[in-house]
């Protein structure tokens, strides 16, 4: 069995241990996660060409997972993604959480659930549980939240489960700011497939202007495969502001099922993101900026990676139509995020 205590990365500059805790095997998927942010810090896969290769981001050392502001492959939470001027109204009252981003929340808040130590409640050779309390009034969040994240390995798979239970009423969006890098040549020559018909325009920001457009004759058409490269490069006013893809889409259907599929030619490598959330994020690194080494000790630089983002629209408070983020007392939070992984 693996020592539940895990293997020692380093200690943070505020004395805090960081831990990371591995499961799986080849020749299917190898995790690392650490109990800082419930992060993935390394994912190893055997590629379609037949050679094993870390397929994610991961910094160095274990500072860099507190300084980096990047969120890599982090758990962010209570809420992914923003909330415009850090406001909003709940049960006829005004809130106001931490902000971080142009004014406005962004995953959770300046000291959100990525910057957290979490507590290791299980760990075997094909999975590791973690949980994270939340106590009220966090990050400005009412209600003592309770939090899970279990991740397991089966076959060529990798499933994150994300749970949550409040004891007052407040606002959950939770999910994975996994990077993916299938070939280690950055994502331009990366092909994306993701079935939606709907994407959400921002405004400068980063917030949803409102309505859902659809993404015929818009660079955010990716209901076929789409070398990511030619997207970014679009000249797409959208595409241009955000200095890349930072949108979320609408993604068709409901339920557990597959919301995007990323592919490298190079490697001849697929994998598959499945969830059961109405939105997925695409976020192509923008803003990684050279300010910190990834594992392999190279800094990382704008495009370096991909992160897959299903979650709940971003700005739900703000905008009726798009549902409710909002939990309940007796109510429970349940995300599931799937990464299954072939060759072409």
């Amino acid at each position: 069995m693996p020592d539940p205590r895990g293997r020692l990365l380093g200690t943070l500059d505020d004395g805090r241990p960081v831990r990371a805790h591995v499961i799986g095997a080849a020749p299917g998927p190898l995790v690392e996660v650490l109990d800082l942010g419930a992060a993935v810090r390394r994912l190893e896969v055997t590629g379609g060409d037949g050679a094993r290769r870390d397929v994610t981001l991961g910094y160095a050392g274990a500072q860099e997972y507190a300084d980096g502001g990047y969120f890599l492959g982090a758990v962010v939470g209570r809420y992914a993604n923003r909330i415009a001027d850090g406001t909003f109204t709940l049960d006829g009252r005004e809130v106001r959480v931490g902000t971080s981003d142009r004014g406005h929340h962004l995953h959770g808040g300046p000291a959100g659930f990525d910057t957290r130590t979490w507590d290791v409640l299980s760990h075997g050779p094909d999975h590791v549980e973690l949980g994270l309390l939340s106590e009220d009034g966090d990050q400005g969040f009412p209600g003592r939240l309770a939090v899970t994240a279990r991740y397991e390995v089966a076959g060529e798979s990798v499933r994150l489960v994300l749970g949550a239970e409040t004891d007052a009423p407040t606002l959950v969006n939770l999910t994975s700011h996994l990077y993916l890098d299938l070939d280690g040549h950055g994502v331009d020559d990366l092909l994306l497939e993701v079935p939606a018909d709907g994407y959400l325009p921002v405004d400068a920001t980063g917030i949803p202007l409102g309505p859902v457009e659809p993404v015929e004759g818009t660079p955010f058409d990716l209901r076929e495969p789409t070398r990511l490269g030619d997207v970014a490069r679009s000249g797409h006013p959208q595409v241009a502001a955000a200095q890349g893809l930072d949108h979320t889409l609408v993604v068709r259907g409901t339920g557990q099922r597959t919301v995007a599929t990323l592919t490298s030619a190079r490697t001849g490598t697929r994998v598959t993101i499945g969830s059961d959330r109405p939105g997925l994020q695409v976020y192509t690194g923008n803003f990684l900026d050279g300010r910190h080494p990834r594992r392999d000790g190279t800094l990382l630089r704008q495009g370096d990676g991909i992160a897959l983002e299903p979650q709940l629209f971003p700005d739900t408070p703000h905008h009726p139509h798009f549902g409710s983020a909002v939990l309940r007392p007796g109510e429970t939070y349940r995300h599931e995020i799937s990464w299954t992984f072939g060759a072409l």
